[in-house]
């Protein structure tokens, strides 16, 4: 083979990529990172050191994941799902960039319907796994003050309202899942990146985006990220990740504001 050749063994198989190739593939990456993630990570910096040269303390600061756009309803449905399309797509991108005539980008990713109660068992452990230890790490940052209070929704609770909340925790959850783990560490792979670089990588990524709520937040969602980085690299399947991450965040999303709704005595 010659020097300038290597050969990158990738879980579809081997992939011989020369110097060009690696190179247009590093710019894929950067592309793809540049409108789905990047300037989500930009903001979160810019946030979190606007909010830390406040006079107020970050413990006494509140952030909403799910804000309204409009005070009427029409108008603020509308806007919501446009955003949601319009996040949606570098998803389509990615799914399409990794499609080959043997194999399709649905595949590759392991978001397909191949092993639908597999998926759906190991999104339910990977959710209790992340879950629970993520309410006691919050709780304990935001004692410590290392984060926000994070307010999932500010909405009021409808029947619309909650099909959005839904819509949004799964536009969260195949950004993310399928962007920042399947797709970054599929390519990194096949640039012959060992395991804990890829896994380290995803994870900083990660947590880069999350900074808004906090350092403190920012550091859960790194190891979230390594637990769920180890998991796709060792299954292959992105279909898990999805599932839990949506479960994690429609929890969120709808746990508080719902309760609030229905035992208002609660929280009075």
């Amino acid at each position: 083979m010659s020097h300038s050749r290597i050969d990158v063994t990738v879980s579809q198989g081997t992939v011989d990529l020369d110097r060009s190739a690696r190179v247009r593939l590093r710019w894929e990456i950067w592309i793809v990172l540049a409108l789905a993630i990047i300037p989500s990570s930009l903001y979160a910096i810019i946030s979190l050191a606007d909010r830390a040269t406040r006079d107020t303390a970050l413990a006494d600061q509140t952030t909403t994941l799910n804000a309204s756009r409009d005070a009427r309803p029409l108008f603020d449905a509308l806007l919501q799902t446009s955003s949601i399309l319009t996040d949606l797509v570098p998803v389509a991108l990615v799914i399409w960039l990794l499609w080959t005539p043997a194999v399709s980008g649905f595949r590759k990713l392991g978001l397909d319907t191949r092993q639908p109660l597999s998926d759906l068992g190991q999104g339910l452990l990977l959710a209790a796994c992340v879950g629970v230890p993520g309410i006691v790490f919050y709780l304990a940052t935001r004692a410590l003050g290392l984060t926000l209070s994070v307010e999932a929704s500010a909405q009021e609770i409808t029947w619309w309202t909650v099909i959005l909340l839904l819509v949004a925790a799964l536009r969260a959850a195949l950004l993310e899942e399928v962007v920042v783990v399947g797709y970054l560490s599929t390519r990194l792979r096949e640039l012959g990146w060992a395991t804990w670089q890829i896994i380290v990588a995803s994870s900083l990524l990660r947590g880069s985006y999350h900074l808004y709520q906090g350092p403190g937040m920012a550091l859960g969602n790194v190891a979230m990220g390594v637990l769920l980085s180890w998991w796709f690299l060792r299954k292959g399947r992105v279909g898990g990740l999805v599932v839990a991450h949506f479960i994690l965040d429609a929890v969120s999303f709808l746990g508080y504001p719902l309760a609030a709704a229905l035992l208002p005595q609660l929280f009075t």
